[in-house]
């Protein structure tokens, strides 16, 4: 559902993006992908798995592009949004409520913004008005198993 009671077009938006939900990645420490409690569906950060790889390794203005990363943090969603669909299904989603976006950033690169914006402009494609969310978008000395970009999110559901 969208914010204004509709339904989304998600699964077709999905395949006009030329994108299937893949598997839910296996937690690779001691959590959940994702927990619902009330209205709310919280996912743990997601990295930028394609097919089990990660679509990048490195800092973000040293080994990796701001457009690679950017390209990340929307696998990064798009993880995300199959931990919500595994556990609640995505035609529950009411809207995209919060993205927290970390950009492993190499000294002196400021745009975290930029990278977060593959994650932001990806849930807006997904589910138009319903993807519009808050943010923040926060660079960090080093992310798991070498990522350039991790992402959470926050879904309201029905």
């Amino acid at each position: 559902m969208a914010a204004d009671g509709s339904a989304t077009n998600w699964a077709e938006n999905l395949e006009k993006l030329g994108l299937t939900l893949p598997p839910v990645a296996p937690p690779v420490a001691a959590y959940i992908p994702a927990i619902r409690t009330g209205d709310h569906v919280y996912t743990s950060g997601q990295l930028p798995f394609v097919n089990g790889e990660l679509s990048a390794v490195g800092k973000v203005g040293a080994e990796v592009s701001v457009a690679d990363a950017k390209e990340a943090a929307k696998y990064c969603a798009l993880n995300a949004l199959a931990a919500v669909h595994d556990l609640v299904g995505l035609d529950n989603v009411v809207r995209i409520v919060k993205v927290v976006g970390f950009v492993a950033s190499a000294p002196g690169f400021d745009g975290q913004p930029v990278v977060i914006n593959g994650a932001s402009e990806f849930l807006g494609e997904v589910f138009g008005d319903a993807g519009v969310h808050a943010r923040s978008a926060v660079g960090v000395s080093e992310l798991p198993k070498n990522t350039p970009v991790e992402v959470e999110l926050i879904a309201e559901v029905r």
